[in-house]
């Protein structure tokens, strides 16, 4: 990865805010499986029970402010950026984008997987806002940065977890949302394709148009692209801040949890 970027931490009251989360709680529901036996003998079903995958989550992001989400897994960080997506809904709290425009990039999460790849980049344009005229003014584009060549005809069944990533980002960086969420999605791909969107992400990153937040377990990418770090732990937020600071934290908190 390149150097560490300058970090932009704007003071409180001086910024425009792109994303504010108060108190955000999400819940789901599971049932406990019992054997078929077992369901006669006590006369009932499965058991519900109740998840609670972020707890209390509050916070607020200022417009091209690049943050980034680390923690083990299950710790709520997708659930999160889903939920900021609108995906999911908070059981408690609220999420305010201020009227920003939102794109999520994310394996297995925005494609119909009947359709080809042409057809979803239709598809997922018109969902992000985009009028068809804009989109097929844009398409040859998208087509060209993701190197599908003639699997852009097939459907997305038929991709492989490095090509549907492949789509999912070039269609993000070229129909540019206000706020671009990534859920591992620069991790995934070959290695030509990893630098090629790497050095795209950073260039939009760069003209601080975009807010960005992005989950990622690669500590080298969070501390060479982003201003600031939410580490996650259990649903909870634990620490907040200065991109290195909260990365060295919770390095520390792993080792010492090994």
């Amino acid at each position: 990865m390149e150097e560490k970027r300058q970090r932009y931490i704007p003071k409180p009251g001086t910024y425009e805010p792109a994303i504010t989360l108060k108190d955000v709680s999400i819940s789901y529901t599971t049932m406990q499986s019992v054997s078929i036996k077992q369901s006669f003998r006590r006369g009932n079903h499965a058991k519900k029970e109740y998840f609670e995958a972020v707890k209390g989550a509050s916070f607020e992001i200022p417009k091209g402010q690049i943050v980034g989400i680390t923690g083990k897994n299950g710790s709520g960080k997708s659930t999160l950026l889903r939920a900021v997506a609108g995906i999911f809904s908070a059981n408690e709290g609220t999420i305010d984008l201020h009227g920003n425009s939102v794109s999520l990039l994310a394996i297995g999460v925005g494609f119909q997987k009947s359709l080809t790849g042409r057809e979803n980049i239709l598809l997922s344009g018109m969902l992000l806002g985009f009028s068809e005229e804009e989109i097929r003014k844009k398409m040859p584009r998208i087509i060209k940065f993701s190197e599908l060549g003639a699997f852009i005809d097939k459907p997305v069944r038929t991709y492989s977890s490095g090509m549907y990533s492949k789509l999912a980002f070039s269609i993000t960086a070229v129909l540019e949302t206000d706020i671009m969420l990534i859920d591992e999605v620069l991790s995934v791909g070959d290695r030509h394709f990893k630098r090629k969107s790497y050095k795209r992400m950073k260039k939009m990153i760069e003209n601080r148009k975009h807010t960005v937040m992005i989950v990622s377990h690669s500590d080298a990418t969070l501390r060479s692209l982003c201003d600031t770090v939410i580490w996650m732990n259990d649903g909870v937020i634990k620490m907040i801040g200065d991109a290195d600071m909260v990365l060295d934290a919770y390095e520390d908190f792993m080792e010492g949890d090994d």
